[in-house]
């Protein structure tokens, strides 16, 4: 069985993965709170965690791994866009327009991780629909001493969990001379956090034994993972920023509740993104979220392959360079694999599974697939026989182990021109070569070429005909003038 090895946060070490039941991997990913679209760096955990889950599965079996990513659908920023909906004239009281958020922006996350070429996790609880479970969760810590309730809130005694600041490598102390929080007067203690807050008005909440009111963001995940998948389990993922304090908060609620368990054994952590070398921000006019991308023409693939491009641990640069690195990289594959399904039967590179075992070296394992196909002849090469297409099989099962090759090559070329047919242009250019060939005038045919090479069109001349292949430059306007 393949080594996986991973950078566990915890123990700040590359280890080896031993899962605690191989015939039930388990991972818990934090995911998005749904109160507008993903922009791209609230992607990059969904892209690095789907290779991870990509090659558990490649590795103990797709029935023998689950993963839980939660959905946030109750939360201040949902309320507050709510509100503006309320004020501007929408219809429904307050609570019906929460609600009409939420599972607006839960198909809009869906539909772009989708475009993105994530799998769907086994589960994607809701925050709503384990309020019991945190209520339950909260009362089992005040009764162990571990939370308090005042003035209608449930808070977490912070010093009382020895291990708290491990994950994060602070000691409390330290964590309260660098806070700029305002303290609550109720507070026994400036680093205690909520774990469940009181709601007024309209604003959603649930009956407790603390009056109406709504879980704290922290002890949501608490909650779900373990109704989902036990008071231990194997990983747990995020981006960094959620090291502290979300995840050091999780730890120490859940190891008070469950003190003879260990949780996550093994915690990951993406580092974050940049635009063009600069922090995304709306103030610097770099802020795009991955619908924006996809509705400028560039495939989901192709972002996902820039994503790859740079190891999860590092902080990674999206530029339009990469793009279109990616977008010829890509082209180059589709054209390899031509319209070649895939086959689960096949093998996947061994050399590419093992740059994926080695703590998701995605970098390397894009090198080795292209360096892979280098030594197949694409299937529309005169030259090209059995082996190569033996080998484009297995080239095709080993990018679906990265999330690439996902359709054909057809439907590649149709995503990238935007569904253009450019059959009309491929049957002009073969008549005026045909007829160059004979009156041995070949300037009809270089003029086309030129415009075709112009527009962003690489054009392959072969003695199997002619072929047009969109390029990373492509130029949707210009083809249509030469049609």
């Amino acid at each position: 069985m393949v080594t996986i090895r991973l950078t566990n946060t915890k123990t700040r070490t590359k280890e080896t993965f031993v899962p605690l039941d191989p015939s039930n991997v388990r991972m818990y990913v934090c995911g998005p709170t749904v109160y507008d679209r993903a922009h791209i760096g609230n992607a990059r955990p969904v892209i690095v965690f789907d290779v991870l889950y990509r090659l558990l599965r490649h590795v103990y079996g797709a029935d023998h791994v689950t993963y839980v990513r939660n959905i946030t659908d109750v939360d201040d920023k949902i309320n507050a866009e709510a509100l503006r909906r309320q004020k501007a004239g929408s219809p429904g009281t307050l609570e019906e327009l929460i609600h009409e958020r939420a599972e607006e922006t839960i198909a809009w996350y869906g539909a772009d991780m989708d475009a993105l070429g994530a799998l769907r996790p086994s589960f994607e609880p809701r925050a709503t629909e384990y309020i019991a479970q945190m209520v339950a969760m909260n009362a089992d810590l005040i009764a162990k001493g571990h939370a308090y309730e005042a003035n209608g809130h449930v808070l977490f005694r912070v010093r009382s969990y020895e291990g708290y600041g491990k994950l994060s490598g602070r000691s409390v102390d330290d964590m309260i001379a660098g806070a700029r929080v305002e303290v609550a007067p109720f507070k026994e203690d400036p680093m205690d956090f909520v774990l469940w807050k009181p709601s007024s008005g309209q604003e959603p909440g649930w009956e407790s034994p603390w009056g109406k009111g709504r879980p704290g963001w922290h002890i949501e995940c608490s909650a779900m993972s373990h109704e989902l998948l036990g008071e231990s389990f194997d990983i747990h993922g995020g981006g960094l920023d959620l090291q502290f304090p979300h995840h050091e908060n999780e730890i120490a609620q859940s190891a008070c509740a469950h003190p003879q368990a260990e949780f996550a054994r093994y915690w990951l952590h993406n580092e974050m993104l940049q635009v063009e070398g600069k922090k995304m921000s709306k103030s610097l006019g770099n802020f795009f979220t991955v619908r924006d991308l996809l509705d400028q023409g560039i495939p989901g693939e192709v972002i996902r392959f820039v994503f790859l491009m740079t190891h999860y641990r590092s902080p990674m640069d999206w530029t339009a360079e990469k793009a279109r690195q990616a977008r010829k990289s890509l082209d180059w594959l589709y054209s390899v694999v031509g319209e070649m399904e895939l086959d689960d039967r096949w093998p996947a590179d061994p050399n590419v599974v093992a740059a994926l075992a080695d703590d998701l070296n995605t970098s390397l394992a894009l090198t080795e697939l292209l360096k892979r196909a280098e030594t197949i002849r694409p299937s529309g090469h005169p030259d090209a026989d059995g082996d190569d297409q033996a080998a484009a099989a297995e080239l095709k099962r080993t990018a679906h182990l990265l999330g690439l090759l996902s359709v054909s090559e057809s439907e590649w070329l149709g995503l990238t021109t935007g569904g253009l047919d450019l059959g009309p242009l491929v049957a002009r250019l073969s008549s005026l070569r045909s007829s160059a060939m004979i009156t041995k005038d070949f300037s009809a045919v270089d003029a086309l070429k030129s415009a075709l090479t112009d527009a962003g069109v690489e054009v392959r001349m072969s003695k199997s005909g002619v072929e047009l292949v969109p390029g990373p430059d492509f130029d949707r306007a210009k083809l249509e003038a030469l049609r």
